[in-house]
């Protein structure tokens, strides 16, 4: 994004002449005070038009910093509309200079529900991150929290990491993969070894601090490079020194192994256009019986990572009001029913009681999917209805969640 000044720039200007001379461009008093602010209140209504009679709804939030660390309070909704798509709006990112207790962030969340005219009642849940003044913050206005997936394996991942020898052998790359980004010899000479001895012509990475699949990646491309990386510094006399170890390389191959595989997940996860809710029991599931679980080729560092990434992740999801969405949400997906859960019979007490409870509203006016649909898709197992009101999902770039279970449990026949 670019500031509105820039309409009244000279090289602007001249640019526009010499594309139309006709044109005149409208000040930046125009965008601010008239173009701007008729967008805003006409996309506002829209949108207002569109949630203000959703009988079900679900909500995100998250409190951050900009870069000049001003604090802001995000809220986003998520709904299904009458062609059963998956619909998102960010209804408002908010200055929140306030001091974030638990008690001013419910009036906050509060406060932003009710400027777009939403029923709490009407909210599955709010999903959210693990801070502690959030999660006091549903606990006071009663809501049923979701917590976010992706932040819970970043904590797990993290807390996996607490470890001596990691942060040695971690220091150590990130060295060397500094030195390498701040020299352009190096790079050269690491090209020209990679060439040599037939390895990947593939650049280092580096590591964004706050997210460890960037690390992860730093590290797998370390390790990938790490012959060629030796030979380039053992010609440099000034930058021998950073040569790694044989034992970091060690303990590098061995958090490569345990995270490579919780790669991918990340980015399955983030997808805006499918839901992912119905995953998490079968994906918990799949990280104990697969994808964490202990191989007899694993160095002891190995094991430790994965039995620390399960325990904080089965700990953390042993709380019954989240076990109890998730099992209904996993229970009405088709592809998994009634495979993952402890209590078949609650579950599906739980199910019918909000079914029938459904029925016996009226929801003639509301613009989500009818009850009758909703039925008919549940009791025929997630049908896909009539061939010509069916429309197939958008291709994605993406890998989806389906395409990790087939990888690693058709072979098991574990799915349909």
């Amino acid at each position: 994004m670019l500031p509105m000044r820039l309409v009244e720039s000279e090289s602007f200007t001249e640019l526009v002449n010499v594309l139309e001379p006709r044109y005149t461009v409208p000040s930046r008093k125009y965008f601010s005070g008239t173009a701007l602010p008729t967008l805003y209140n006409d996309t506002r209504r829209a949108v207002e038009k569109e949630v203000q009679s959703l009988t079900h709804f679900a909500t995100t939030t998250d409190l951050w910093s900009s870069r000049t660390s001003e604090p802001y309070l995000s809220l986003t909704i998520h709904f299904i509309d009458e062609s059963w798509r998956l619909r998102s709006y960010c209804l408002q990112t908010s200055y929140f200079p306030e001091s974030h207790t638990g008690e001013i962030i419910a009036l906050g969340l509060k406060d932003a529900l009710a400027s777009w005219s939403l029923k709490e009642e009407a909210m599955v849940c709010m999903t959210t991150d693990s801070g502690a003044n959030v999660v006091s913050a549903l606990r006071i206005n009663n809501w049923k929290r979701l917590p976010c997936f992706g932040h819970r394996l970043h904590i797990a991942i993290e807390r996996s990491m607490r470890d001596t020898k990691i942060d040695r052998a971690i220091g150590v790359c990130k060295k060397v993969v500094g030195a390498f980004s701040n020299s352009w010899n190096l790079k050269k000479a690491l090209a020209d070894a990679q060439t040599q001895m037939k390895l990947p012509e593939h650049k280092l990475i580096t590591e964004s601090p706050t997210r460890w699949g960037s690390r992860q990646r730093m590290i797998e491309r370390f390790v990938e490079q790490e012959k060629a990386i030796r030979h380039v510094l053992g010609g440099d006399k000034k930058r021998r020194q950073l040569i790694p170890s044989w034992q970091d390389i060690d303990v590098l191959e061995s958090v490569s192994k345990a995270l490579s595989p919780l790669l991918e997940f990340t980015d399955a996860l983030s997808g805006e256009q499918v839901v992912t809710i119905s995953y998490l029991k079968p994906v918990l599931s799949l990280f104990n019986s697969e994808v964490l679980a202990e191989k007899s080729d694993d160095t002891q560092l190995t094991k430790q990572i994965k039995e620390s990434i399960l325990d904080y992740l089965n700990t953390k999801y042993r709380d019954d009001n989240v076990d109890d969405l998730l099992s209904v949400a996993s229970t009405l997906d088709p592809r998994f029913k009634n495979r993952y859960n402890d209590d078949d019979q609650m579950i599906m007490s739980t199910i019918s009681s909000e079914l029938m409870a459904m029925t016996t509203q009226e929801e003639s006016s509301a613009p989500g999917p009818s009850t009758a649909k909703a039925e008919g898709a549940i009791a025929e197992g997630g049908a896909k209805g009539d061939d010509d009101t069916y429309e197939p999902p958008a291709k994605k770039t993406k890998k989806s969640f389906g395409s990790y279970f087939k990888n690693f449990v058709v072979g098991l026949g574990l799915l349909c």
